[in-house]
């Protein structure tokens, strides 16, 4: 990595969405750390791992100072996150390189559809509540 300019702007682009929208981490890390950091699919997935760690600790501390966070369910989630990561982990070293850039491309897509699919769900929905 000659240049950290492009990753310290997409660590402050992720950070703001992550504070925005609660997500962003992963989906920007990744490829910008294979982009402009010249990592492996794994090597950015595996970095993406440690960058989101304090993103998501000063995202729920700030909530948790305007009374938003609900520490039950977070941490009900992020326990049961652990077993789900840990397999995770040894499938994505256990597949191909390209079976993981495939992945990683299609949840993309697929949160890119659920994204546009919500938002035509909203404009056909005119607010009548005649049911």
């Amino acid at each position: 990595m000659s240049d950290p300019l492009p990753l310290m702007l997409v660590g402050i682009g992720a950070g703001l969405l992550a504070g925005l929208f609660g997500v962003g981490g992963g989906i920007m890390f990744v490829p910008a750390l294979v982009f402009f950091a010249g990592l492996t699919q794994l090597e950015a997935e595996a970095t993406s791992l440690l960058a989101v760690v304090p993103v998501a600790a000063v995202g729920a501390w700030r909530q948790h100072t305007y009374g938003n966070l609900r520490l039950r369910p977070g941490l009900l989630v992020g326990v049961l996150a652990i077993g789900g990561s840990l397999a995770g982990v040894v499938i994505a070293n256990a597949v191909p390189e390209r079976g993981l850039e495939y992945g990683f491309a299609a949840l993309l897509v697929f949160t890119a559809y659920q994204l546009i699919r919500e938002e035509d769900e909203e404009d056909t929905d005119d607010g009548d509540d005649d049911r």
